[in-house]
C-alpha cells in the first residue's frame, strides 16, 4: 500500500465531511446523509482491490 493511497482516503474524507457540514447548515439532511454515503461507498471501492491484494499475499505465504 502506497503513502498517495492513504492521503487520496484521507482527501476524499476530508471533502465529504466539509460537503456534509455545508449541506446541514444549509438544511439539507437528506443531501447530506447521501454525500456521505456515497465517500464510503467510493472509499470501499478503493479499498477491495488491496484487500484482495493482501489476501493473495497471505495465500501465497503460507502455500495454500
Amino acid at each position: 500500500m502506497d503513502i498517495n493511497f492513504i492521503f487520496k482516503i484521507a482527501a476524499i474524507g476530508i471533502i465529504v465531511a466539509v460537503l456534509n457540514t455545508l449541506l446541514i447548515r444549509s438544511g439539507r439532511d437528506d443531501q447530506a446523509m447521501l454525500t456521505t454515503l456515497a465517500g464510503v461507498i467510493v472509499v470501499l471501492a478503493m479499498l477491495i482491490p488491496q484487500i484482495s491484494e493482501l489476501f493473495r499475499s497471505v495465500r501465497e505465504l503460507f502455500n495454500l
